[in-house]
């Protein structure tokens, strides 16, 4: 990644807020209004929308997608290849209350790999959302989220599975699914899903 300063090969809008200290990899795209705090760190290939806020210290992978008006806090980590959908929300303090600073009690969340999360989800801190998981549009997640699943409502319950390409996996009573775009296999078994490596 290159310093904010040097040989910059980024896009960024005129309207948006870099602060010192970024490491922003290139190819990225941050677009209207959006603004990057201090001691970021952004991946290759990643999309920043607008009214998109970064504080101090996140972490993104290569090709992570910003919906706009998504605000990721400190302590959030994105591995590669996550969506974050339009005004997606994620919480950082357990108990937050305006008269005590609890900046020191963060709590760290994981988006792994792959995981896609709906418009208007809200992700309770200290909750990490599994590689691949799907959460629908407006979910409340308040607990972990295994690989590969699908999780709606509120509170977030899961629903099923899917594939890597988002798709719902039906399972034969031999735990076997075949994605439908893919044509990749993944087992269930004990409760967990894993893709039939080839």
């Amino acid at each position: 990644m290159e310093d904010r300063n040097e040989n910059i090969e980024y896009f960024a809008h005129e309207t948006a807020i870099i602060d010192d200290g970024c490491k922003i990899a290139s190819g990225t795209k941050i677009w209207h209004f959006t603004h990057i705090m201090k001691d970021c760190q952004i991946g290759k290939g990643c999309n920043l929308g607008q009214n998109v806020v970064i504080s101090p210290q996140v972490v993104l992978g290569q090709n992570v997608k910003v919906q706009n008006n998504v605000s990721i806090y400190t302590g959030v980590v994105c591995e590669d290849d996550v969506f974050l959908g339009p005004s997606m929300v994620f919480t950082n303090v357990i108990n937050p209350r305006s008269a005590v600073n609890r900046r020191d009690q963060y709590m760290r969340t994981v988006v792994k790999k792959g995981a896609s999360i709906g418009a208007n989800a809200t992700i309770v801190c200290g909750n990490d959302i599994g590689e691949y998981a799907l959460i629908g549009a407006g979910a409340v997640v308040t607990k972990e989220v295994p690989n590969f699943a699908l999780l709606v409502g509120n509170p977030a319950k899961q629903i099923g599975w899917v594939s890597e390409y988002g798709h719902r996996l039906e399972f034969d009573v031999n735990g076997k699914a075949i994605c439908p775009e893919s044509k990749e296999e993944y087992l269930l078994i004990n409760e967990t899903v894993s893709k039939v490596n080839e």
